[in-house]
């Protein structure tokens, strides 16, 4: 970690703003609990995202559509608790704000009062206009995020690479634009081919945080639960993955499991 970012005694977006703007890159984790928002905010993380991915990650639905607003502002609040450096951005869930300004407004507001975020994030470009602007009039930062939108996906039908295709390549380039004129402070593209993402990073003054859009952009974003190997089942080509905690948990509960049913747990000293 820079030196820089030690400075920094609590992120904003004027900070991530001055990131880019000197070339630091911007690191990015998504997080749903206390516990593990204490650790990844100690380690130095710029930004939690409290991702809509809990559905999938927490909850085990099968896409990001079934979590509700109040289920986002629960784990919203379960990670700011924790939080004392990081910016923490809040997915605003699919049908808080799609097609309904006032609607995109209400929830908006209610993730800032309720849960004491930083921002939230939407996914869409000129389709959403309306509702960015609109969260904005308010104060609210908004994140935006283009290129595969999960909770689009029964529209697209798939989970593969987007904007491959001259035309919906100009529309993403178009919808970043839109975005930044709107006033968000950053934006998230996610599995887009590299040249696509650094040519929007270098049009772009706003930070641009990519998740499988190669390192030409201002920031990476990972699910947390994939990159520490929790989730075994998800192996995209953009995912690193720095350690095996699914193995490591595995072994401790049947080490656990094992000295109980020995009786080996607990021993001497480990009971009053």
């Amino acid at each position: 970690m820079s030196t820089q970012t030690n400075e920094i005694k609590r992120v904003t977006t004027h900070q991530l703003q001055e990131m880019k703007n000197r070339g630091e890159k911007i690191s990015m984790l998504t997080c749903y609990d206390y516990s593990m928002a204490r650790i990844l905010d100690a380690a130095g993380i710029d930004v939690i995202l409290v991702g809509d991915s809990a559905s999938n990650v927490i909850a085990g639905h099968e896409t990001t559509l079934p979590i509700t607003l109040d289920q986002m502002i629960y784990h919203a609040s379960s990670v700011i608790r924790a939080v004392k450096r990081a910016f923490v951005v809040v997915d605003l869930p699919f049908g808080s704000y799609q097609g309904n300004s006032s609607e995109a407004l209400r929830s908006s507001i209610r993730i800032m009062k309720e849960s004491g975020a930083h921002a939230v994030k939407v996914e869409g470009g000129e389709e959403i206009k309306e509702s960015v602007i609109r969260i904005l009039s308010a104060g609210v930062p908004v994140m935006g995020h283009l290129g595969l939108t999960p909770q689009s996906i029964y529209k697209f039908g798939t989970y593969a690479v987007r904007a491959r295709e001259e035309a919906e390549a100009n529309k993403l380039v178009h919808d970043a634009k839109v975005l930044e004129e709107c006033g968000c402070f950053a934006i998230v593209l996610e599995k887009i081919p590299a040249e696509l993402a650094q040519r929007v990073t270098q049009q772009a003054k706003i930070p641009i945080i990519g998740i499988g859009a190669g390192p030409h952009v201002d920031g990476q974003v990972l699910v947390t639960h994939d990159m520490l190997g929790i989730n075994k089942d998800f192996h995209p080509r953009f995912l690193r993955v720095y350690a095996d905690l699914h193995s490591v948990m595995m072994k401790s509960v049947k080490e656990y499991v094992s000295d109980v049913k020995n009786k080996k747990f607990p021993s001497e000293g480990e009971y009053y």
